[in-house]
């Protein structure tokens, strides 16, 4: 069983930049991928970007590309996600996610608790 812990949720500014982090323990991250996914109150969980096992592959929803980036480091068990130019679309609460990814669709397996990103217009 592996658990995730996000950080670095908060208030921000429309056009301010934000940065996640998400810890593994229990199990290394390295040969499995990663993603975010964030939910908005009352709606499913929707997909944000994923990273594949080795880092270079990484794939994100249209409405983040350009402005979010996925990175990971395996020897701290670490992914992370940058997300620039932040618009009020994005307040939603965000969760880290470890599972596989194959042929560019992404397979959920463990959650964390999810962090809140809020912004405010």
């Amino acid at each position: 069983q592996v658990q995730l812990v996000e950080s670095g949720g908060g208030l921000v500014q429309a056009g301010a930049s934000l940065s996640l982090s998400c810890v593994a323990s229990g199990r290394t991250i390295s040969g499995y991928g990663m993603a975010w996914f964030r939910q908005y109150p009352g709606k499913e969980r929707e997909f944000v970007a994923a990273i594949g096992w080795s880092g270079p592959k990484t794939y994100y929803s249209d409405s983040v590309k350009g402005r979010f980036t996925i990175s990971r480091d395996n020897a701290n068990n670490t992914v992370f996600l940058l997300m620039e130019n932040l618009n009020a679309e994005d307040t939603a609460v965000y969760y880290c996610n470890t599972g596989s990814l194959n042929s560019g669709i992404y397979y959920p397996h463990f959650w964390g608790q999810g962090t809140q990103v809020t912004v405010s217009p």
